[in-house]
């Protein structure tokens, strides 16, 4: 038996709407760094857009998700496999509450999540979501392969702001705050030989200086180092950071999951922002448009006497 963590982040590159960064935890049989989880799945999970009805895509969220036509094909996977954690979907504060390592109300919390929820699941039907995971399940237990796990990290923008400021460092802020949910979730891995795969943190091809924390008094072993891969063995944790890591499906799986909650949360501050300025176009928060969008609603925020603190992240 072993351990398959794969991990991923979504929101590094906007101006508005948090950073989440997601682990998925995966007990398996076997070498770990060996599994394929699309053998293990083969006809039932598929990376492609479901041809058939019982179908669920696991892939990059960039593959999965169209802007136009909303979560729903996010909503497929990531509901189904949070399903099979029992884990309670029916709205985005409780999911909060459920898979988040820093509960909602624990950061300053901003004043689109303090009244408004947002129901649970927003374009797909729960039956569908139940038949999926039921479909699921049933293959886990033929494989020996079982999520044990998925947590997140839900950055708002204070708390960003003020780990950009002290790093002086955007990508160190990224990295610590993927070592802190690492550290989170190892426990469950009981000591067991355990994979761990990450996608790169930009240009950077040495990361042994942030596993200092997880390894402790163990010996780090660098055995690779690159711009494809870096890879490291604390004790009987190995650590792959990888381009296109979305290859595993642990960080697939993970990669969706930010990507839902963050589509989510943005939907609740659009809602907010909207509810005070009903003509106001609504905002991915990304660069460009963010300008636009922090331009129009600049006398409301005023009135209101919402810092930029809250609103705006510095990088």
């Amino acid at each position: 038996m072993g351990f398959v963590i794969g991990m991923d982040e979504a929101g590094y590159g906007p101006n508005l709407g948090p950073l989440v960064v997601s682990a998925t935890v995966w007990e398996v049989p076997g070498t770990p760094r060996r599994i394929s989880f699309w053998k293990e799945f083969e006809g039932l999970i598929v990376q492609h857009t479901p041809k058939q009805r019982d179908e669920i895509q696991i892939a990059d969220s960039k593959v999965v998700h169209d802007p136009v036509k909303g979560v729903g094909a996010l909503e497929r996977g990531v509901l189904a496999a949070w399903n099979l954690l029992q884990a309670p979907a029916g709205s985005l504060f409780k999911l909060w509450d459920h898979v988040a390592i820093v509960p909602l109300g624990t950061d300053h919390c901003e004043p689109w999540f303090a009244l408004d929820d947002l129901a649970l699941p927003q374009q797909t039907d729960l039956d569908d979501i139940a038949r999926w995971a039921k479909l699921w399940f049933e293959r886990c237990i033929s494989q020996k392969v079982h999520l044990r796990a998925m947590r997140s990290d839900i950055v708002l923008t204070r708390r960003f702001n003020e780990l950009t400021t002290q790093l002086d460092s955007k990508g160190l802020a990224l990295s610590g705050i993927s070592m802190r949910l690492l550290q989170s979730v190892l426990p469950l891995t009981q000591g067991q030989p355990t994979q761990v795969w990450c996608d790169k943190h930009g240009g950077r091809n040495r990361y042994d200086d942030l596993l200092q924390d997880i390894a402790g008094d163990t010996f780090i072993v660098r055995l690779e180092e690159g711009p494809e891969r870096s890879r490291y063995r604390i004790g009987s944790l190995e650590i792959c950071f990888q381009t296109r890591a979305e290859e595993h499906l642990p960080v697939a799986l993970a990669s969706m999951a930010c990507k839902y909650l963050r589509e989510s949360t943005m939907e609740l501050f659009n809602r907010f922002w909207q509810s005070h300025l009903p003509e106001l176009k609504q905002t991915k928060g990304y660069p460009q448009d963010a300008r636009r969008f922090r331009d129009e609603i600049a006398a409301t925020q005023l009135r209101l006497g919402i810092d930029d603190l809250d609103l705006w992240r510095n990088r």
